[in-house]
């Protein structure tokens, strides 16, 4: 079954950070066949906090999505993403 990560996020406070773990996170996704599912174009928040960056991750397995997170680059990059802005990530198993 495919992992998935939902990330929900403040507007940014740190374009330079944003940008640094971008070029972070681009091998990382690669090694683990993630791929962004949502989080381009609009958002419509129906019931609680207003969140302006949500993005979907999709994962080929749930045991992927958890090794990502786990992934010693990922920390580090984690670590310049918190400095990008306040954000709260889930990880779920997908229905397929």
């Amino acid at each position: 079954m495919s992992g998935y990560w939902v990330v929900r996020g403040s507007a940014v406070k740190d374009p330079g950070a944003l940008e640094r773990y971008a070029d972070m996170w681009a091998p990382i996704a690669e090694s683990y066949g993630a791929e962004v599912v949502a989080g381009k174009g609009q958002i419509d928040i129906r019931e609680g906090n207003d969140y302006p960056r949500q993005l979907v991750i999709r994962f080929p397995s749930y045991a992927d999505a958890v090794a990502c997170y786990e992934d010693p680059d990922y920390q580090a990059a984690k670590e310049v993403a918190e400095k990008a802005y306040d954000r709260e990530l889930v990880i779920m198993e997908g229905f397929d």
